[in-house]
């Protein structure tokens, strides 16, 4: 199976010709509305078959553009989710991943750090690759996961992963997940004592 990806150009033309065939219908709608209330001005009553038509037509044009509208707005909003997507898929990842380190707030030796644990390396080889002591990437890596709400390597892998593909609504929400982890850590349990 063949993926076919629109160039941006045709899906704007799509969207113009869509909103032109919106128009035209609009504009039919006016001259049916028009030619009814000018048929009632003439006959004054709708026991006419020819009005009773014409008023139909003119509701059910009317109906078809709002209901287009509609659909037009949903389209453009889907294509902008599948174009957020398509930037993910076609090497935008990096700058995603950066959008969430600058959110925790992570040093650039934390960057670096983050990045490998991604792919997937444990701290000893971490430590190899940067020439650090495995000491010094353990606390780094302990830092990350504060800042980022986590509790250790798999949660931290799990976030992003699930961040990016819960549609990009990633902002704030690693924020939130670092203030509930505060908020249950500072709050006192049944006993009463702070946990």
């Amino acid at each position: 199976m063949k993926l076919r990806i629109w160039p941006a150009k045709t899906k704007e033309k799509r969207a113009t010709v869509l909103a032109g065939l919106i128009l035209l219908q609009a504009i039919c709608a006016l001259f049916f509305i028009g030619d009814v209330i000018e048929d009632f001005r003439e006959d004054g009553h709708l026991d006419n078959p020819h009005l009773l038509l014409e008023s139909v037509a003119a509701i059910a044009l009317v109906g078809g553009v709002i209901f287009l509208m509609i659909e037009l707005r949903g389209l453009l909003s889907r294509v902008s989710d599948m174009q957020i997507g398509l930037d993910i898929a076609q090497g935008h990842l990096a700058d995603i991943i950066e959008t969430f380190f600058d959110e925790w707030g992570l040093t650039s030796a934390e960057r670096d750090v983050a990045i490998m644990i991604l792919k997937g390396l444990d701290n000893d080889s971490i430590a190899q690759v940067r020439k650090t002591a495995a000491g010094t990437v353990r606390a780094q890596a302990t830092s990350i996961y504060s800042k980022s709400g986590t509790d250790g390597r798999a949660q931290f892998i799990s976030l992003l992963i699930e961040e990016l593909l819960a549609d990009n609504q990633h902002l704030g929400s690693a924020e939130a997940a670092l203030n509930a982890k505060t908020t249950n850590a500072a709050s006192p349990d049944a006993s009463g004592e702070t946990t």
